[in-house]
């Protein structure tokens, strides 16, 4: 009996009320199951209060992004026996039988992800392939895995889904960075590095970022064809740059071809050429064309809250990058740019921000720092800068509030030729609703307060 034929009115928990669990409830339930949605909080419309489920009674137990491995919920459901997977291994199974054609990428790291599937998409629809982006960005991957019309999926994976996905089978496979985030969920950096890496066995080519040095050192065991790339002169099986050019040296007939120009990708900076190299091969694995790449990727553009130039007056410039929610993030952020007053701080995760700091101080002309980790933040500037100055804005002021506060603050730093970076190196809902509002909020202040209007 097939898989989706065996789920016909059998008993489902489904972990997770958002929008993947949501979307996997609808699945299965479409497919003759009886289901149960469970969330960790209480009174979650459409959801089952966990304590009163027959555990004995249940089939399966789908689990939705960020139910931690040994979450009180998780642990009673495999005491009974309950098998458990992750949501991606439900769509491989669904994929595997319904569309089993159809190609899967994945992609991982800590920071630059949903930039790198919206790259590697657009050079697949370029090259006339129909590739969509999902699983965190866009829809969730249940939803496009009976899709026929589809012949690429490219899948933005968290550590989190990785922790839990042990079936699903990627033509090819990339690893952006790994850096301190998450820790507070994974309980040590070891373990969620290990999360990341775990993609390699899951994947027949693993492409991963050279330049990177806690990745470069831990690719070397992995069973997966490798493929490399780096802002050096490449090598064969990897892609590089030479003078103005990214070249591909792995995925060529004969010694290398040009993908693209360096003038080509906007912005320029480092984080985004490295994630423009990673999309041109993750697309190159599955034969899009050098032509085509190129195309795409002088028509994108980034999304929302990334780098975002949101005002230029009288020499300054304000940036939005409220999308930099650790460290790595911030510090990408604060090398593109020679000289920031920089707004930082919120929720740590459990990161620590010395090597941050560290890495950037030369860049720093003045920091901002808000949030319930604003502490955190000052006691590595005082640590490892001692000479950057700093000011804490008031921890009880939120929202719109804040933002008026940092901006009249900045507005007393910064001179003509510099910038005022957002790049919090922290999450954002201890005083907002999420990273999203935090731009805009920082976007409206600037506006309101620097532009004149």
């Amino acid at each position: 009996m097939s898989f989706i034929d065996s789920i016909r009115g059998k008993k489902i928990l489904v972990f997770g009320a958002g929008v993947t669990g949501a979307s996997v409830k609808r699945f299965l339930d479409a497919r003759g199951a009886s289901t149960f949605l469970i969330d960790e909080s209480e009174n979650v419309e459409g959801t089952t209060n966990f304590e009163r489920v027959r555990l004995e009674e249940i089939h399966l137990g789908v689990v939705s992004p960020g139910w931690k491995l040994d979450h009180p919920f998780i642990s009673r459901s495999k005491a009974v026996g309950v098998e458990l997977i992750s949501e991606i291994d439900l769509a491989w199974r669904v994929k595997s039988e319904l569309n089993p054609t159809q190609v899967w990428l994945g992609l991982t790291g800590t920071n630059g992800k949903t930039t790198t599937v919206q790259m590697a998409e657009a050079m697949l629809l370029e090259s006339s392939i129909r590739a969509r982006a999902c699983g965190n960005v866009g829809e969730p991957v249940i939803d496009m895995a009976a899709e026929k019309e589809l012949d690429v999926l490219v899948l933005e994976l968290s550590s989190f889904q990785l922790s839990w996905s042990k079936e699903v089978r990627f033509k090819a496979s990339g690893i952006l960075n790994i850096a301190d985030d998450h820790i507070d969920w994974h309980g040590s950096f070891d373990n969620y590095a290990n999360a990341k890496l775990s993609i390699a066995n899951l994947s027949e080519i693993l492409i991963a970022n050279l330049d990177d040095e806690i990745l470069s050192s831990k690719i070397g065991n992995s069973q997966a064809r490798l493929v490399t790339y780096t802002l050096e002169t490449p090598k064969p099986h990897q892609i590089g740059l030479v003078e103005n050019l990214i070249v591909d040296r792995a995925f060529v007939s004969g010694d290398a071809e040009v993908l693209f120009e360096l003038t080509e990708i906007k912005p320029a900076v480092p984080h985004n050429v490295s994630n423009a190299m990673a999309a041109a091969a993750l697309a190159r694995s599955v034969g899009a064309d050098s032509a085509s790449i190129a195309r795409a990727i002088a028509k994108f553009k980034l999304d929302h809250h990334r780098l975002e130039v949101v005002l230029e007056k009288d020499g300054i410039t304000w940036i939005d990058d409220s999308k930099a929610t650790n460290p790595h993030a911030a510090l990408a952020a604060l090398k593109s740019q020679i000289k920031s007053v920089w707004i930082a701080g919120g929720l740590a995760k459990g990161a620590s921000m010395d090597q941050l700091i560290k890495a950037a101080a030369n860049r720093i002309k003045f920091a901002i720092l808000i949030g319930t980790d604003a502490q955190l933040i000052a006691d590595a500037l005082r640590s490892h800068a001692p000479l950057v100055e700093y000011q804490v804005i008031d921890k009880g002021l939120k929202g719109s509030e804040l933002m008026q506060a940092v901006v009249k603050v900045a507005l007393t730093k910064v001179q003509s030729g510099e910038t005022v970076l957002l790049a919090p190196a922290c999450a954002s809902m201890d005083q907002f609703k999420n990273y999203g509002e935090r731009g805009d909020l920082f976007a409206s202040a600037v506006k309101e307060l620097a532009g004149g209007n």
